[in-house]
């Protein structure tokens, strides 16, 4: 995977309707290649922050 790939697909995975084989479909690799280029995919989808929330505690500093 190119690098772009590998930045399109984590921006993909933050959508929970994403799975890593419509991901890999889409890119046109095997869905085991994003385990390999995407490691963080082995212990679950990368967390994702949430803008509302970050803005709230910035606010509270």
């Amino acid at each position: 995977m190119t690098p772009e790939q590998v930045r399109h697909a984590r921006d993909l995975l933050t959508g929970p309707e994403n799975t890593v084989s419509s991901i890999a479909r889409l890119l046109g690799v095997s869905h085991s290649i994003n385990y390999e280029y995407i490691p963080e995919l082995a212990t679950g989808r990368p967390a994702v922050e949430q803008p509302t929330a970050r803005a709230e505690l910035e606010a509270g500093s």
